[in-house]
């Protein structure tokens, strides 16, 4: 039998979330098929628990934000990077599935260039971005662990933490394994910006921090 449960938001700044339980694989992957690519929700899906959730404008604006920096900092490294968004991640194999609020790949990316990435014959994304507003029933880093992601950005409550794959786990870090130069904890201080100077002017700023790193080296 399957069940629902649906998590009604506390407060306007809180997601909803609909969880799902007692689905098969296969049922999971009808839902996806029926519902096609045209969709505002994200899944995460762990051993029969599928969990859809529905990200509001505070939601993804700092993802937004996120990924305009991660940009300019490959620019100012001049090195390539591929930003897939709200890429579906995975694995039947596994049973196992979930899509990141953004992903990247940057140091496996020529590996990827021009491909429909499909795992597990692709390496999963270098680096992942959730921005937490709802409190999940599943443990989304344990599906970023078994998919083999080796770093995650969680911007959350005005921080934002870098997390590492370590023997099968995430351990908080002060640096990215992409970008080990610049210091990450920065980076929540431009998105506050962002809403007084305005997003373009923050990343102007931003781009400016970068090249002071940079010179430093």
């Amino acid at each position: 039998m399957v069940t629902t449960t649906l998590t009604p938001p506390l407060q306007s700044s809180e997601e909803k979330l609909i969880t799902l339980t007692a689905i098969k694989w296969q049922t999971f992957k009808a839902i996806m098929s029926d519902v096609g690519d045209g969709r505002a929700w994200r899944i995460a899906y762990a051993e029969g628990v599928l969990e859809i959730r529905m990200p509001l404008t505070e939601h993804e604006e700092p993802v937004g934000m996120i990924e305009h920096f991660v940009g300019v900092i490959v620019d100012e490294m001049e090195i390539e990077m591929r930003q897939i968004g709200a890429l579906t991640l995975e694995r039947e194999d596994l049973n196992r599935a979930i899509e990141p609020d953004s992903c990247f790949y940057i140091q496996n990316e020529s590996v990827v260039r021009g491909k429909s990435i499909s795992l597990p014959a692709d390496p999963p994304p270098d680096l992942v971005v959730e921005s937490d507003y709802t409190s999940s029933s599943l443990n989304k880093f344990s599906i970023y662990a078994a998919l083999g992601v080796p770093e995650i950005w969680r911007y959350r409550n005005q921080s934002l933490v870098v997390y590492q794959l370590v023997e099968g786990s995430y351990q908080e870090r002060e640096n990215s394994l992409a970008f080990g130069f610049l210091p990450i904890a920065e980076i929540p201080a431009f998105i506050e910006q962002s809403k007084t100077i305005g997003p373009r002017a923050a990343v102007r700023l931003f781009r400016q921090k970068v090249r002071e790193f940079l010179n430093r080296r």
